[in-house]
């Protein structure tokens, strides 16, 4: 290309003889022929990790994997999280079910960090995040709001360029845990079109996903490069019948739920990506550059059974005094609802006359056979009175999920400067915006307060996240008599960041008639969005950096990098980075980094109120999250959030010969002032006269309250190892590749509100191990691709309950395809993830006595690595012009 600059010999040698890190030549460019697919290996070379000209991997002095566009094509999967686990096994991810939000933007973990701390570039620019926050991300994630990554389409990609290693002082906040820069193909001519089918061994989740990409020049010196994909997923259940559900089917009640409550993914729908990338060449040193993407889908996944005889705020009834007589029941006392007299419950029963006349009302009991007295509930409608059990008798699970919208534009120019004292230099401006809107609807639930008014359907509101950015880069080489030329770069950042709360609709949040009476405010299961939470949150930020490369000689090479940024909300952060590598013979080299870090609070971490249904020791129960600095977070030990801060360093070391590439990394990241939502904090009456002098709205519906807060220092610790080679076997030419992560989190400190499970489960949630076997083979007219996946031991955690902990099996699971090229245009891909089904560990806590007699609907750990779905088969037919 020929704005690239600065290309020594050193640079150039080592694109060639380097094939690619986590590797894995890719398969379906090899029925051109063996020879063109080595000569595709020359371009792997990263952008990311360094300002002076684009390195190959094996150059790099800090830890880069690249993964090929063909290469995130193989595999059953179209979510992008999933297809970049299988190639860098320091990336973990969870699917989350029944988590709120998250459900909906899965949150990823690349070197045991959370979603956030990984910083992620577009075409070398930086992505805006997602407006979702993890509310219910469940340890490691747990209040992390990082980028959706899913709306990128594998088709739509070059490659992927993943660096392990702090970058802050490079590329500012969230670069603590490392980067991944998605780079768009900029093809143009030719393009690709594909449709896959595929469903899972248990025989749901059917996905079909069509993509295609084309290349179309644009004049005669520039490309424009477009690329689509559209899916939808059905849901999946690895449930079975809840105990209390399947006791009030045996009684004869009718209409409940079989399983009452799902466990599995949630149905996608509609889902679209469009991407386009464009370049032009204004002269010979001199090019215009636009790319962005608009996408958007629907998904739906489900909530927590609602028991029709115990359910706070909504079933659950009056409670007794000693001699028999009813008590008032206040359904945020915990200890009152341990004391339910469990030889004569009731439901709740609310006066349609007001508070006054409810001890007027009939008491309802509950039988013998679990149900509630016949007799009792047709008497209610005689005396003006109500129960939910006469419109929703069975119970029910209310439906949660969203749609979520994402669109980007980013514009700039870059080159060469041809004159004057920067001749020579290469620069790059540039302005970009990224907006993310989730907008969340729950069903099939009611605002209990609205009695039987209540609608079932509701809208409780949005979020939007809105960022703007504006870059101006230059870098140019100097002659200072070392082995060849000190690059210098230099550049300043503009960022604007901004958080949308948008209000639900009335019904979602309004505290109707029966608010006294002991019945639940709000939309059951996610109440909406308050006018009074509702708002614009914003802040803005500068940033400014200082870049050096200084090959002391041909075999030394020596990084420094210095970056400052100031935020209108906390203040300045200076951090650093110093990086080398030592080439010790042709076939070996040393290669290190220390630095320093950040990562900012989020507005939307500093800003958002919500209110959530969790469970809470096997009980559901009402919790609001406030802002840190709310009045009562503050009384509970929350202060203004401050940036997380890191130190952290890293020794590797490269060897390469002939077809054989390894890399040997360890890491060390020490993090303080590490941000995550705060232990759900119990409520008194006291904390709730304090919330209401405050103005915050329905508080007497609330059981617990937390807030965002700097929580706790960790340090993180592990080894990265690669391994390539590539050889003629069979007939045919194959590529083996071998990666091995070994990463162990220790919560060094903690603050009096972070609870011992909470610190566990960052500990010990992640598997401490993990490696993946590749083999991949080409023929004439066919090709095949086999992966092995090791998961090492694992916390097994279900519901974010202690009790239910326990250390889960290590396993092993298979991938594998095989292409067959019919012509030189069609092909046609058969394969499995899972391919031997593989099952996770199976809940073993029934017998507990500590836990309730009910294990949720649930057969396996939700914190399984690689999911609670099974195996997962597919079709795909490919068309190549």
């Amino acid at each position: 290309m020929k704005l690239q600059i600065n290309k020594v010999s050193r640079a150039i040698t080592y694109a060639l003889a380097s094939t690619a890190s986590m590797g894995m030549l890719t398969t379906s460019a090899f029925a051109a022929g063996e020879d063109e697919a080595k000569e595709k290996n020359i371009e792997k070379i990263a952008v990311v990790g360094s300002r002076a000209a684009p390195r190959s991997v094996g150059d790099s002095p800090v830890p880069i994997d690249i993964i090929g566009g063909d290469e995130l094509a193989k595999g059953g999967g179209d979510d992008m999280l999933e297809l970049l686990k299988g190639s860098v096994p320091s990336l973990n991810v969870h699917q989350n079910p029944i988590s709120d939000a998250a459900s909906l933007v899965r949150p990823a973990n690349l070197r045991g960090l959370p979603a956030d701390s990984t910083l992620i570039l577009l075409n070398g620019k930086r992505r805006h995040r997602s407006s979702v926050i993890a509310f219910l991300g469940g340890g490691i994630n747990d209040g992390a709001q990082g980028p959706d990554i899913s709306t990128i389409p594998s088709i739509a990609l070059k490659q992927v360029e993943v660096l392990r290693d702090g970058a802050a002082a490079q590329y500012g906040s969230d670069a603590i845990a490392g980067v991944i820069n998605f780079v768009l193909k900029d093809a143009d001519e030719g393009g690709s079109f594909s449709v896959k089918k595929g469903q899972f061994f248990e025989g749901d989740g059917d996905t079909t996903t069509y993509e295609g990409n084309v290349g179309l020049p644009f004049s005669d010196n520039g490309f424009a490069n477009l690329s689509f994909q559209y899916k939808e997923a059905d849901a999946t259940s690895r449930s079975v019948q809840r105990p209390d559900a399947q006791a009030f089917t045996d009684a004869g009640l009718e209409g409940v739920r079989n399983p009452a409550q799902v466990w599995g993914a949630p149905e996608i729908k509609d889902d679209i990506s469009l991407f386009g990338n464009v370049g032009l060449e204004l002269s010979n040193n001199d090019e215009f550059y636009m790319f962005g993407n608009y996408s958007e889908r629907d998904v739906k996944g489900g909530f927590y059974y609602r028991n029709p005889t115990t359910r706070p705020g909504v079933y659950g009834g009056v409670i007794r005094n000693v001699n028999g007589t009813p008590m008032r029941r206040d359904p945020n006392d915990v200890e009152q609802q341990k004391l339910w007299d469990a030889a004569n419950p009731t439901i709740l029963v609310g006066s349609l006359d007001g508070y006054e006349q409810q001890l007027d009302c009939p008491v309802v009991e509950i039988g013998a056979n679990g149900l509630p007295d016949q007799a009792g509930l047709d008497s209610l409608t005689a005396a003006n009175c109500f129960a939910f059990n006469q419109v929703l008798p069975a119970g029910f699970t209310p439906f949660f999920g969203g749609n979520i919208t994402d669109t980007s534009f980013t514009v700039g120019t870059k080159g060469e400067i041809d004159e004057g004292y920067f001749e020579g230099a290469y620069f790059d401006i540039s302005g970009s915006v990224g907006r993310n809107e989730s907008r969340y609807f729950i069903t099939n639930t009611v605002n209990a307060s609205l009695g039987p008014d209540s609608p079932q359907d509701f809208s409780p509101g949005k979020y939007i996240q809105l960022e703007k950015n504006f870059n101006a880069d230059i870098s140019k080489g100097y002659d200072f008599d070392l082995a060849y030329d000190v690059n210098i770069a230099a550049g300043l950042e503009w960022h604007e960041e901004s958080f949308e709360v948008i209000a639900g609709d009335e019904a979602s949040f309004i505290p109707g008639p029966l608010t006294q009476q002991g019945f639940g405010i709000g939309s059951n299961g996610f109440p909406g969005f308050q006018p009074s939470a509702a708002g614009v949150f914003t802040r803005r930020n500068y940033g400014a950096y200082l870049d050096v490369e200084t090959p002391f000689t041909d075999e030394f090479l020596m990084g420094w990098a210095l970056r400052f940024e100031d935020y209108d909300s906390f203040g300045s952060t200076t951090n650093y980075k110093v990086t080398a590598q030592y080439q010790a013979t042709d076939d070996l080299s040393f290669r290190g980094s220390i630095s320093t870090g950040f990562r900012a609070p989020t507005v939307g971490q500093a800003n958002v109120s919500n209110v959530q249904t969790n469970l809470s020791s096997g009980v559901l129960v009402d919790s609001a999250l406030l802002p840190p600095t709310n009045p009562i977070a503050v009384q509970k030990g929350g202060t203004e959030l401050q940036p997380e801060e890191s130190e952290s360093y890293t020794l590797g070391a490269v060897y390469q010969s002939g077809d054989l590439f390894l890399t040997i990394d360890y890491y060390n990241i020490e993090v303080t002032d590490r941000i995550s939502q705060s232990e759900k904090i119990e409520l008194s009456l006291a904390d709730k006269e304090t919330l209401k002098a405050a103005g915050v709205p329905n508080v007497d519906g609330l059981a617990q309250v937390s807030f965002f807060t700097n929580d706790f220092d960790t340090t993180t610790q592990g080894v990265d190892v690669v391994a390539n080679y590539s050889m003629d076997l069979l007939d045919g030419y194959s590529t083996f590749a071998f990666a091995y992560n070994w990463n162990e989190t220790t919560v060094d400190k903690s603050s009096d509100i972070t609870g011992v499970f909470k610190v566990k489960r960052l500990e010990e949630d992640l598997p401490k191990h993990r490696s993946s076997f590749t083999w991949s083979s080409q023929w004439e007219t066919i090709s095949s691709f086999v992966r092995a996946n090791y998961f090492g031991e694992y916390q097994g955690v279900h519901v974010d309950y202690d009790a239910t902990a326990k250390t889960a099996d290590a396993s092993v699971t298979i991938d594998a395809e095989v292409t067959y090229f019919a012509t030189d245009s069609i092909s046609i891909s058969v394969g499995a993830n899972n391919l031997f089904d593989q099952e996770p560990e199976k809940l073993d806590f029934f017998n507990k006595t500590q836990i309730p007699n009910n294990n949720w609907g649930g057969k396996y750990y939700e914190t399984s690595p690689y999911g609670i779905n099974g195996g997962f088969y597919y079709v795909k037919a490919t068309y190549t012009f």
